[in-house]
């Protein structure tokens, strides 16, 4: 492979105006078809395999244009102080408002509050409960603001007015935090290359590869279905990659200038050498990234696949527009270790003096590997402890802000109809194949009401058929809590002795009982999808590095440092441990899906570090060094760059903690921890310690199995042996 991509570096760096045109023509070409796409929905959204979802469908068939699962709103009166909601100037504003709701084109039904009583029991807070056609998925902006703005009249005849409800549920905007996320990065970029052009190649090619997939997006959004929740995934994981992989290019053509090799070779073996470690490395992130299709959630899928499609986009940019932009730059790319006369004056590289950084801290790992190793393994140890308590659910208007309407609406419902009422569940019960449906529901119902936790069973609402009867039924707690959930489970648990007594059949839905589904199937999902993800990304590992322990070592590595960060998430965010700080005003379950998210996304960039960090020892150690020194020679050349590109992530992710959105915020902050953790205590210190305790046996394969995989030659041993006056010397077999 190193031969292959040795060639292709050359080639682009030759024919650089060919290859530069060709990209342009690309980001061009996937402009236009995103222009000239229809504009992009929100897709829609459904969980395969949940009692949920099946409720859902069943209420589609059996009550057709009710829309069981469209988007719902709340809007939340409350009278002034001294009156009541009863009152009549109170009264003709709220049906005033109710009228302007039911006019928009998406709107289902209204529920008057007078006559759906919907009034709390002092009189002094009401709602409306709106109805719209489509999930809130697919919701279209101008149904939001006609919502937003028939409350905004209630508000002017002297009501408090507040709106709750996943019908203002919108894509968080992120746009912001990626500006300060590049900033950043530019900065960092400056700093280790000493040059504003050399810097600037890294973000130029990360900012057109992301604009390619993002557009390619767009573009295919309509027939594929994608939404315009799609790209989130895409643009937070292209921009990522994207600099991480020319970054590493960057810095070793600016290494083997330094080693004196005349431009256009220098380019050919910095993608033949780092290029090929990026091949791997973002093929980890591919694969990472694609599985999230095991969860078989639509939606989840189709941001991981096109997520995926924008890595590989980052792959071959960094292969072949680095190199020819590289030809552009000529002499303005200084030799590693010379700076720009703009940040240092043109001053050359240093000959001979003090070891860098990186040099010096694997030298001193090498001498204490035990010390070292130990600090690492417990100090990630002790973050995970608090991961043993982590529980899970998904995030509803009780977690949003104070300041947001959404959370004002849902304690305004709590204060008078009670916490449970923001969590209604709806029980379907299918009756057509019982003798007697009437005594069926009615004996559903009996059944419910005779359960804990329970508030208000609502009478059975049938079809025009009679065959299939709707039950609300309110909880007395919360619907994030604990005791919701054992009541979802309890009423479910019913099903068997009701289809054995009436020949019905018993589902629970609505946004409770499906936010309850989709965390446990989250939950079910993990261990499957950790298994697939690590497992190929372990046989991969194999066949880049040669070896059995070493890519045993990124996987359990990378474990831990997954279980520190969520640890470090749940001392957050569960528990409340530095909440003020991160400006967290409600605690309590960890968001679902962030386990799945975090193992796929720092999973892939783990692993970027590692086969670029190892991949620079292991060639080191196939051209004779001996294993202590391989690993000091893979840090003087790699630890700077790892460095760079970790920060340049935390930095990234860091930016998204300021967000308002509690699900941002934490994907943030758990994103941002564990990379600092794998990268800089797994990476930099345990991975180093490892290796200097194994020795050879480091490297270690079983000669049946070094004949079985191919050779990838990752560390350019073909380009050693091939081009190089060197190159007859004996090497290290591996």
């Amino acid at each position: 492979m190193a031969t292959y991509l040795y060639k292709l570096g050359r080639f682009a760096f030759r024919r650089r105006h060919f290859v530069a045109l060709l990209w342009v023509a690309l980001l061009t070409l996937a402009g236009v078809g995103a222009a000239s796409a229809p504009p992009a929905g929100n897709s829609s959204f459904s969980i395969p395999g949940t009692e949920a979802q099946r409720a859902f469908d069943l209420l589609e068939q059996r009550f057709p244009g009710m829309s069981a699962d469209g988007a719902t709103a709340r809007v939340v009166f409350k009278a002034p102080e001294g009156q009541k909601m009863t009152d009549a100037g109170n009264k003709a504003a709220v049906e005033k408002t109710v009228k302007e709701l039911g006019s928009g084109s998406e709107v289902a039904s209204v529920a008057d509050p007078y006559t759906g009583k919907a009034v709390s029991r002092d009189g002094t807070i009401a709602y409306a409960s709106v109805k719209y056609k489509v999930s809130g998925m697919e919701l279209e902006d101008s149904s939001r603001d006609a919502l937003k703005e028939s409350a905004g009249h209630a508000r002017d005849a002297g009501l408090t007015v507040e709106i709750g409800g996943d019908a203002l549920t919108t894509a968080p905007e992120t746009g912001s935090s990626e500006v300060i996320g590049i900033a950043i990065a530019a900065v960092v970029l400056v700093i280790t290359f000493g040059s504003l052009i050399a810097a600037g190649l890294p973000l130029l090619t990360a900012i057109i590869g992301v604009g390619i997939g993002v557009s390619a997006i767009t573009a295919l959004a309509t027939p594929l279905d994608l939404g315009s929740t799609t790209s989130t995934l895409a643009t937070m994981i292209g921009l990522a990659v994207g600099i991480d992989y020319a970054l590493f290019i960057v810095s070793r053509y600016r290494a083997e200038l330094a080693e004196g090799r005349d431009r256009e070779e220098a380019a050919g073996r910095a993608v033949g050498t780092a290029g090929s470690a990026v091949v791997f490395a973002g093929l980890t992130v591919v694969i990472a990234l694609v599985g999230l299709s095991v969860v078989n959630i639509p939606m989840l899928t189709k941001m991981g696949v096109a997520a995926a499609g924008t890595v590989a986009i980052a792959v071959l940019i960094a292969l072949t527009m680095i190199p020819a932009l590289l030809g552009y730059a000529g002499r303005t790319v200084k030799p590693a270790g010379e700076k720009s006369k703009l940040l240092g004056g043109g001053r050359a590289a240093k000959k001979a003096g003090r070891p860098n950084m990186g040099t010096r801290w694997a030298s001193f790992v090498v001498r204490r590997p035990v010390t070292v190793l130990l600090l690492g393994v417990v100090g990630l140890g002790a973050a995970a402890v608090p991961a043993a308590s982590l529980e899970l659910g998904l995030p509803d208007d009780g977690s949003q802000p104070v300041s947001t309407t959404q959370r004002r609406a849902y304690d305004l419902l709590s204060d008078g109809f009670g916490p449970g009422f923001n969590g209604p569940l709806m029980v379907v019960v299918d009756a057509k194949g019982s003798a007697d449906e009437k005594a069926a529901f009615a004996k559903v119902g009996d059944e419910i009401k005779g359960l804990k936790d329970v508030v208000t069973v609502t009478p059975p609402a049938p079809n025009k058929a009679g065959d299939t009867a709707i039950i609300t039924v309110v909880p007395k707690s919360q619907p994030s809590s604990a005791t919701t959930e054992d009541l979802v489970h309890a009423i479910r648990g019913k099903s068997a002795s009701i289809a054995s007594a009436t020949d019905a059949k018993l589902l629970v839905t609505g946004a409770t009982a499906m936010n309850i589904d989709v965390s446990q199937k989250l939950n079910d999902a993990l261990l499957p999808y950790l298994a697939l993800v690590v497992g190929l990304a372990f046989l991969l590992l194999i066949v880049v590095f040669r070896s059995i322990l070493v890519p045993l070592k990124a996987a359990l590595g990378f474990l831990l440092s997954v279980l520190a960060a969520l640890g470090a998430v749940v001392a957050v965010f569960q528990w409340g441990w530095l909440s003020g700080l991160m400006n967290v005003e409600q605690t309590g379950p960890v968001m679902s899906m962030m386990p799945i998210f975090m193992v796929g996304v720092v999973f892939g960039l783990a692993m970027d570090y590692e086969v670029f960090l190892v991949t620079r020892m292991r060639e080191a150690y196939v051209h004779g060094e001996n294993p202590g020194q391989a690993v000091v020679t893979g840090f003087r050349y790699s630890a700077r760059v790892v460095t760079a590109a970790a920060v340049i992530m935390i930095a990234v992710f860091s930016g998204f903690i300021g967000s308002s959105e509690a699900m941002i915020k934490m994907i943030g902050f758990g994103l941002a921890i564990a990379v600092f953790f794998d990268a800089f205590i797994v990476r930099m210190a345990v991975v180093p310690a490892v290796l200097a305790l194994l020795g050879r046996r480091a490297w270690w394969l079983p000669a049946w199995l070094d004949r079985a995989l191919p050779n990838v030659d990752v560390e350019g041993e073909g380009l050693r042996t091939d081009s190089d006056p060197d190159g007859d010397r004996e090497l290290v077999s591996a």
